[in-house]
């Protein structure tokens, strides 16, 4: 399974590729789906040395219960 982040080239955006969220990269198409769909955006800043992030990302973003 991947998402739309595994045509990026971003080593960052690449490591969530296969994750079940279906991700897009920060632009115009991610912001207009989101108003379609009346959802929040979830920003990422690209920062991934945080621990805690580390957990969330594996708690969250790599399961299938919540991702998928």
């Amino acid at each position: 399974m991947a998402n739309a982040l595994a045509q990026e080239k971003a080593p960052y955006l690449l490591q969530h590729a296969s994750n079940p969220v279906d991700w897009f990269p920060s632009g115009d198409a991610a912001f207009a789906r989101a108003r379609e769909e009346q959802e929040p955006s979830f920003l990422s800043i690209d920062y991934s040395t945080c621990h805690w992030c580390h957990v969330m990302a594996y708690e969250s973003f790599e399961s299938e219960a919540i991702g998928g």
